[in-house]
């Protein structure tokens, strides 16, 4: 009968590891110092390392260095994890000291222990596939750990340039079905002039756009790696052959354009590229959250407030107030969003805290990278599928505000001048009665004039409202 543990030993000494484990002690003992955020790293990464040990273990038979056997025995094991088994063996903290050692090791230790059962071995006979010798041979942490973070970024930043595209599509949807509503526009919080809603939300399709279009340029900049460059970048106990090979499979595992940078040492110890991704994605975090909360007050109401939006009602919105409805959407969409910024901060103080060679931070930027971009991609399809294709305008609100407005006298000035256009301003205001009725009342236009210069073509398009010039 198999014993519940197994002995390994490491520089420190013996260690009991759970017989049915794949992990081994390395991982055993970074579980035990490092009880932090409760959470292993991204399922993303765990697949990444996978295809950057199988990429270097077919390098390493290129160059002659690795047995074909053993080198089967972890390409097998590898294309397990990559299809989501042994995910659970993955049990290192996200938020770990060693600059991805743990995980690295623990990466090692579960597929030199799978490889091991290929070879009709037991777990811990590390004398058939070593996790050091074998797995992590020609390699180091600090090449690996930052590629197959590019690697997975890469893989996760493709849905989020997705969702955004497909949120700008939403978006120009509600552009053409509202697009001959006039409804009033705000500046500083106060009236402006008219707007139509195809308008608005073309502005807002805008934004996004330039986010996606952003998002889908920086991949270009995740795909350097530094693989082969091993401790520093120097590729000390690389072979040529390792260094020259090993990133053109991993391109050829990923299909993502991947290439070895220029100047290893570099990528190896700076870590602004992942800077200027998270600051892309807290660019478009910023853009989701300015749309949100316009939608929570255009809605706001809807007798109370302004009630010019209807946005779909998703659930009961008080335990103790009947019939109310929250827009819980843009809610839930505004505090993803402010994730996203923070993880930003987070990664901004992580990849500048890097000394010399190394960054020792690069786990946490991994962790909040990842966790910006499942926010971003799921906040713009909640956005999209649970708000903007079912929102709903209420044109008469919309008219009946904009009409108790002074707003229309911003559109006389340049045929009344702007002193008497205030005073016909000031006294809708105070009366409550309409800038047009006064305008006739007055005699100050005649009523053909007043319906040329009104009419929404002529009062949300360049020009001014009412000049011959513009037919």
């Amino acid at each position: 009968m198999q014993s519940e543990t197994r002995t390994e030993t490491d520089l420190l000494g013996e260690l009991q590891v759970p017989a049915d484990a794949y992990f081994g002690i390395h991982t055993a003992r970074a579980v035990a110092n490092f009880d932090l955020s409760g959470r292993p790293i991204h399922s993303e990464l765990v697949k990444s390392l996978a295809l950057v040990k199988k990429a270097c273990a077919l390098a390493n038979v290129k160059a002659g260095v690795l047995d074909e056997s053993i080198c089967q025995a972890i390409c097998r094991a590898c294309d397990e994890i990559v299809e989501g088994k042994l995910h659970d063996q993955f049990v290192v903290d996200a938020l770990q000291g060693g600059a991805g050692t743990s995980s690295n090791m623990n990466a090692n230790e579960v597929i030199a222990n799978r490889a091991i059962e290929f070879l009709g071995g037991e777990k811990g006979d590390y004398s058939l596939v070593h996790p050091n010798d074998h797995v992590n041979l020609s390699q180091s942490t600090n090449d690996v750990f930052p590629t197959a973070v590019k690697v997975a970024a890469i893989a996760l930043l493709r849905p989020v340039s997705k969702a955004m595209s497909e949120l700008q599509g939403g978006l120009q949807q509600k552009e053409k079905e509202f697009a001959n509503v006039v409804k009033l526009g705000r500046t500083e919080m106060q009236d402006a002039v008219p707007v139509t809603v195809g308008q608005e939300f073309a502005a807002w399709a805008q934004a996004i756009q330039r986010d996606w279009w952003r998002l889908y340029k920086v991949e270009e900049r995740l795909r350097q790696v530094n693989l082969g460059g091993t401790a520093i970048g120097t590729g000390l106990n690389a072979p040529l052959k390792f260094v020259f090979s090993a990133v053109e499979i991993l391109r050829d595992f990923t299909g993502f354009g991947l290439a070895r940078a220029e100047n290893m040492i570099d990528v190896t110890q700076n870590c602004d590229v992942f800077v200027e991704v998270s600051g892309l994605l807290k660019a478009a975090a910023v853009d989701l959250a300015k749309i949100a909360a316009d939608l929570r007050l255009l809605s706001s109401g809807p007798r109370g407030g302004m009630g010019e939006f209807k946005l779909p009602p998703l659930q009961a919105g008080s335990s103790i107030m009947p019939g109310k409805i929250n827009p819980v959407a843009t809610e839930a969409v505004t505090q993803a969003v402010y994730k996203v910024m923070a993880n930003d901060q987070a990664i901004t103080m992580a990849a500048q805290a890097g000394q010399l060679e190394l960054n020792a931070f690069i786990p946490l930027i991994a962790d909040a990278l990842f966790d910006s971009l499942d926010l971003l991609q799921r906040a713009s399809m909640l956005l999209k599928d649970k708000c903007i294709a079912g929102i709903e305008v209420d044109e008469e609100r919309c008219k009946a505000l904009l009409e108790s407005s002074a707003a229309l006298a911003t559109a006389m000035a340049p045929h009344i001048g702007y002193d008497k256009a205030s005073v016909v301003a000031k006294e809708a205001l105070a009366t409550g009665v309409s800038v047009p009725v006064i305008l006739l009342r007055d005699g100050l236009v005649s009523e053909e004039q007043l319906a040329e210069m009104t009419s929404p073509q002529q009062l949300t398009t360049p020009g001014v409202a009412g000049d011959k010039k513009r037919r």
